[in-house]
């Protein structure tokens, strides 16, 4: 089993970094919950303000830039969301034994919850960002979707670890292509709409965490914010998609061609966080404490939920 390198941050480090941003010295250091690989530190500093020191411990320096670069896009474009605090140098990153430092402002109201106004918030938020210009930074390829499918039956084949949960990923994968529709309506998306990505008190605050984010078809995104935040012990809250998807349209009416596929799209965005989960968990860093989390993900595949 081989350990992701973590980097261990004390208050001299930060401090040497907040002096580049012309900022003021710690006071205190918090560890953030939400995120697996990288580590968010809230720092509340002697002037009472509070920034967030991130350590991209799971992304090299050009794929930090490239996250970086979708972030100052969103935001370019009045999507809230969180862009590196510039350092005096002008640079928006440091580099230590070749891993990417940044300071992010730090938004009060953590995760946004599931209420009606949280939800409408996130729906309007969201069809915003799918309007909005399409850039070079973001690829085409899902990272949790299609391709990681393929990684994970490579892998099985190489090992021999073939098992009834990848048997049946591969069967209803396949079944699922010829679903969805290639001449969907195509945008940004943020890819992983989870409540531990979205920072907000009632309202959207921030869209955080865009390594996952693509283009693609929009009506996935709406898809995946309902497997994020539209779920309550084990079963799908109707009333949750009926706001999500009412502040949505209310900047983007769906087509009737969308509103077809959003059974499959639905199915694909579960499938992706069960496979996503059972890859990082079980194959890539085995973790017994987590390679259940999987199941919850792949439970729900027996429930059908109605558009």
């Amino acid at each position: 089993m081989s350990e992701m390198r973590r980097t261990e941050v004390g208050i001299d480090e930060a401090n040497e970094l907040l002096s580049q941003a012309g900022l003021s010295s710690v006071e205190s250091m918090e560890i953030l919950p939400g995120g697996w690989d990288n580590t968010n530190i809230l720092l509340t500093l002697f002037d009472a303000s509070k920034v967030v020191l991130k350590v991209w411990n799971a992304n090299t320096i050009e794929e930090v830039q490239r996250v970086i670069a979708r972030h100052c896009h969103l935001d370019n474009h009045g999507i809230p969301t969180a862009v590196p605090i510039e350092l005096v140098n002008g640079a928006l990153i440091v580099q230590r034994e070749g891993v990417a430092w940044t300071l992010l402002p730090f938004f009060e109201g953590g995760m946004l919850d599931s209420d009606q106004a949280s939800l409408r918030s996130l729906g309007k938020n969201m069809a915003r960002l799918h309007q909005i210009p399409i850039a070079d930074c973001f690829p085409e390829d899902y990272r949790m979707g299609w391709s990681l499918f393929e990684r994970m039956y490579a892998m099985a084949d190489e090992s021999g670890g073939w098992n009834d949960f990848l048997v049946s990923l591969k069967e209803e994968s396949t079944k699922l292509h010829g679903q969805i529709l290639e001449d969907l309506p195509q945008g940004i998306l943020h890819g992983d709409l989870f409540p531990d990505n979205v920072i907000g008190d009632g309202s959207v605050a921030a869209i955080l965490d865009l390594e996952e984010a693509f283009i693609g078809p929009c009506a996935f995104d709406l898809a995946m914010a309902f497997v994020g935040f539209g779920w309550k012990d084990g079963a799908p809250v109707l009333e949750r998609w009926n706001t999500l998807l009412e502040g949505y349209e209310s900047i983007r009416p769906l087509s009737q061609q969308e509103k077809d596929s959003l059974p499959a799209l639905h199915k694909y965005a579960t499938l992706s966080i069960a496979a996503w989960r059972y890859w990082k968990h079980v194959m890539s860093e085995p973790d017994e404490t987590l390679s259940g989390r999987y199941f919850e993900m792949f439970g729900r595949l027996e429930q059908e939920v109605i558009f």
